[in-house]
Parts: C-alpha cells; sequence; structure tokens
C-alpha cells in the first residue's frame, strides 16, 4: 500500500485527512511559556483570537525524528510505502527530521519530496499524488510526476497588516509603523526556491487585491487544476478578491483557511489564491 503523509502546514482539515486515510505529522506552537499542537491543540480561528489577544510571538518547532521515525517504522513492518509531502526546507527544518529519520529506519520505500512551499499550496500537490496513488500508479512514477508539477503550484497573498512580519523579525519596527501609517499592503509568494518573496508594497487594500489578481491573470491557469482562494482569519478581503475573480471569469473551487504555521507570519485578514500554472 502507497500512503501519504503530510505536516500540519498543509492546513488539511482533520476531516479530509481521515477521509484520505494520509499520515499527518503535526508541527508544535508555542505562545509563551504554554505549547500546542497545530490542527489539534486549537481550531484555525481559536489560533488567531490567541494571536491577537498576546504580546509574545509565536514560535513553531519543527517535528523532532521520532516522530516520523514512528511511522516509518510501522511502514516498513507492514511492507507499505511513505510519500512524505513537506513544508518547504527553506522555511524549515521538517524535511531534514525526516530524512534523519528514514537513515534511521533504513528503508527504501520511503520518499521525502521536498515541497518548496507551504500551507494550501502542499494541499495541491498532495491532493495530486493522492489521484496517482488512486489510479495505481507505481511509487517512482508518483514522484516524477509530483516533482515536475511543485515549480508550476504558485501562491499569492495580500496582507492587510505589517505587525506579525514585524513582530516576526522579518521587518523592522521602524519600517512596520512607517508601513502602517502609510497603510502599506505587501503582497507576497513563495518563491521558487521555497521561501516567502515579496512581489510589491500596495497603497490600500483596493490596490493590493488589483495587485495579487494582476499576477494570476499573468501567470495564466491550468484548468486541469484547481484554483483556491485562501484568507487567514477574516473573510472580508478574502470576499472582495473572490469578487474581483468573478468580474473577470474566474471561478474558485474554494476558499481555504491558512493555520497557525504560517497565519502567525502575516496575520489576520491576509487573503490570496493557490492554483498550478500552465505547461
Amino acid at each position: 500500500m502507497i500512503k501519504i503523509l503530510v505536516d500540519s502546514s498543509s492546513d488539511y482539515e482533520m476531516e479530509e485527512i481521515k477521509e484520505k486515510n494520509f499520515e499527518l505529522i503535526p508541527i508544535s506552537i508555542s505562545i509563551g511559556e504554554k505549547s500546542y499542537i497545530d490542527g489539534i491543540s486549537f481550531k484555525k480561528n481559536e489560533f488567531y483570537e490567541m494571536l491577537a489577544n498576546t504580546s509574545d510571538f509565536p514560535k513553531t518547532s519543527q517535528p523532532s525524528p521520532q516522530a516520523f521515525l514512528d511511522i516509518f517504522t510501522s511502514a516498513k513492518e507492514a511492507g507499505d510505502t511513505v510519500l512524505c509531502i513537506l513544508l518547504s526546507s527553506a522555511l524549515s527544518g521538517t524535511c531534514q527530521s525526516a530524512q534523519l529519520a528514514k537513515s534511521m529506519v533504513d528503508y527504501e520505500d520511503i520518499y521525502i519530496i521536498d515541497s518548496l512551499t507551504a500551507s494550501c499550496s502542499i494541499k495541491i500537490l498532495a491532493d495530486y499524488a493522492y489521484s496517482l496513488v488512486q489510479k495505481n500508479l507505481p511509487a517512482e512514477e508518483i514522484i516524477k510526476k509530483s516533482e515536475a508539477l511543485k515549480s508550476r503550484i504558485t501562491l499569492f497573498a495580500g496582507l492587510d497588516t505589517l505587525e506579525y512580519l514585524c513582530k516576526g523579525g522579518r521587518l523592522s519596527k521602524s519600517a512596520a509603523a512607517i508601513g502602517e501609517l502609510a497603510n502599506i499592503k505587501p503582497v507576497i509568494t513563495i518563491t521558487q526556491e521555497g521561501s516567502v518573496g515579496v512581489l510589491g508594497k500596495c497603497l490600500g487594500k483596493n490596490k493590493a487585491i488589483a495587485q495579487v489578481f494582476k499576477h494570476l491573470q499573468e501567470s495564466g491557469t491550468d484548468p486541469s487544476f484547481p484554483i483556491y482562494t485562501i484568507y487567514t482569519y477574516g473573510t472580508g478581503n478574502c470576499q472582495r478578491f473572490e469578487e474581483k475573480l468573478q468580474e473577470n471569469g474566474y471561478t474558485a473551487n474554494n476558499r481555504l483557511q491558512v493555520g497557525a504555521t504560517i497565519g502567525a507570519h502575516i496575520g489576520p485578514e491576509a487573503f490570496g489564491v493557490v492554483f498550478v500554472k500552465p505547461q
């Protein structure tokens, strides 16, 4: 049997994890003195409410090799194949922990895919791999096709606040203060190298929505894959973006919520889109 493993940064709902029989590796999050397990200790909205009511910035901890080792050992004993589709190595050491666990269990039928992306973009990749498993393709072919798809999965997002980039150390306090006064709304992406890149700094929400849509339009979309709109906490900006899509002939397949691992860095009222570019 081929099993798919994802970490909690993929932002799947638990119901879908169970429905597809995925293995899930949770990422730990600390806020002040308390530790939580992403996707298990709290609902996504509960996390953002905690975030708004604390001065402590959440700290994520990569999963330990032991978390992977337990699953890999069970797979070895059952003769199963495991396809791990994990958070970008440019953002976390999760892939490194998985590689270490693989070397410890000494079992060849474990494949580790560095998604080079995050959040709902991982869902597109994992769902694609799952569809290939359902077609009974061999593991090597699933890996090859999944690796080929990685560079085409695209995320564009608009941020409503600079506060959390500042708290996370990605922006100085003075730059954040000036940006907030000027009503600056950054537009970000996940680069081909798997890190967060800033595409632009827009004056106000409307320009940020227009900018995200412009990048989508210029990239083009592959109609054989879904288009997902994404949001963190509060759907107002996302709804306005969806209206922009509809006005221009685009239909989103679903609206997905970004969870704690990535949401901690971008804050509430962020919005965006995840899709696959044409070949």
